[in-house]
């Protein structure tokens, strides 16, 4: 229960801020390029530091590397509450998320190291994803009860309080399992890792104001390549490797994680497209808003808590997957319908429902893959990257769909010049869910292939 409740404040932070976006754009001006850096600093800052998340909670031990990450988020939660303009909070989300990096693979390596059989993990996996999802439909009411009631700055605020839950129980309910005194960190790995991901996600972030032909764009993703190049061979010739590359060789593993970005880009993709037609187009308030988002919540956690359980002990874990992220993508079709004039019913309720049960199940499915058979020294470093992988998958999402979606609102007006700016705003809506929903499809089908039908044999 502490590991959730841990991992929990971290998705909660991402919830509770969804819903209050459009209230930070407006409160410190952000351009609407700007605005999905709120949501791009945390995730991204999360996926390009796990890795070395895995490696100080193998290095000094979960349980108190767990308790540094809660400590620092909270902190990181109260100075970005009291931020004065855009560039403070985007800063402020950054250093949230270096510390939830550490936070979150400590709660992946006790998992693993806790619960060594298998079988065991896998229903663990369920409850465990379960928790986290209801704690995301949590996140959504509260972050719109304080962005109505009070401010969007408690919504960073409330952090603090819910990391005393961590920081009082972790030292009593943890066992304090002995770190490695043998394991190096490598910075540098970390270094490439993060500045790689970062270049590529601000290409995809850019490209609608900048142009995917800029000299800029074309830098970015010049750099991402080199960088994450260099850091895959680094990890090949290096003794002492951030992701050493027994835990991705296994087809079936590397694969799943592939099988994390998916689902992270489909659900963040989503989220972000629904938040604004809700409130910005449909008028909602915030406190709305996160009631309407509420059935994906409460879909996700049936299936994750029930359906995925189910099937993961009947369903090939290549079937499992690649079909739940295809649901996934089915998710996104009711939206290829939004107009100005669309209602909650049917469109919005209906996308909400089918893509929450695609991400519940699709979650504990393609964790569970990812790390079975992983090795004990290598759990924390295994957690970490399919965490990574998620928060990526999350960061592209967000980045890459908003991309889609403001250049298609640019070329609707440019095309016809009579139509008002929301009409043309929606028309993005719609063309960013179908290359959400293309994309997502396309995934399963390599997924369905690579993924074994077995279990994956033990890192070696």
């Amino acid at each position: 229960m502490v590991i959730a409740s841990a991992h929990l404040m971290a998705v909660l932070d991402t919830t509770v801020l969804f819903v209050a976006l459009p209230s930070v754009q407006k409160g410190l001006h952000m351009t609407v390029t700007s605005r999905e850096w709120v949501v791009t600093a945390y995730t991204l800052a999360l996926a390009g530091l796990l890795l070395l998340g895995g490696r100080l909670a193998d290095r000094f031990g979960a349980r108190r590397t767990l308790l540094i990450g809660v400590a620092g988020f909270a902190l990181a939660s109260a100075i970005g509450g009291a931020s004065v303009d855009g560039a403070m909070i985007i800063a402020a989300r950054a250093v949230q998320g270096a510390f939830g990096a550490v936070l979150i693979s400590s709660t992946k390596s006790l998992l693993v190291r806790v619960y060594a059989d298998e079988d065991e993990r896998a229903k663990v996996m369920g409850v465990f994803t379960a928790t986290l999802t209801a704690g995301a439909a949590v996140g959504l009411v509260l972050g719109g009860v304080l962005t109505s009631e009070l401010s969007w700055r408690w919504c960073l605020y409330v952090n603090v309080a819910f990391s005393l839950v961590a920081l009082i129980g972790a030292p009593r309910m943890l066992p304090d399992l002995p770190g490695r005194g043998d394991v190096q960190i490598d910075v540098w790995s970390a270094v490439l890792a993060s500045v790689g991901m970062a270049a590529l996600v601000y290409a995809f972030g850019e490209a609608s104001s900048l142009g995917w032909g800029s000299a800029q764009i074309g830098g970015s993703l010049t750099a991402a390549v080199v960088l994450l190049s260099v850091f895959a061979v680094r990890q090949v010739g290096h003794s002492d490797r951030l992701l050493p590359l027994r835990v991705v060789a296994d087809r079936s593993r590397g694969w799943a994680m592939a099988g994390l970005i998916v689902n992270g880009l489909s659900t963040f993709g989503m989220f972000l497209i629904l938040t604004y037609q809700l409130q910005s187009v449909m008028r909602f308030s915030a406190l709305r808003t996160g009631l309407a988002l509420i059935p994906f919540a409460l879909a996700a956690a049936i299936g994750s808590a029930l359906l995925a359980r189910l099937l993961m002990v009947r369903v090939p874990p290549r079937w499992l997957i690649a079909g739940s992220i295809v649901v996934e993508g089915a998710g996104l079709v009711p939206l290829f319908w939004l107009t100005p004039h669309s209602h909650y019913l049917p469109l919005v309720l209906l996308a909400t429902i089918i893509e929450g049960v695609g991400t519940g199940v699709a979650g504990p499915a393609t964790l569970n893959a990812a790390l079975a058979g992983v090795l004990v020294p290598d759990a924390g470093a295994a957690g970490a990257g399919t965490s990574a992988a998620s928060q990526l998958g999350s960061s592209i999402g967000a980045a890459l769909l908003n991309t889609v979606a403001v250049a298609a609102t640019a070329s609707y007006l440019a095309a016809h010049r009579t139509v008002g700016v929301i009409t043309a705003t929606v028309h993005g809506f719609t063309v960013a869910m179908a290359w959400g929903a293309i994309i997502t499809a396309a995934a399963a089908v390599p997924i369905a292939i690579f993924v074994n039908a077995r279990t994956p044999s033990r890192s070696r």
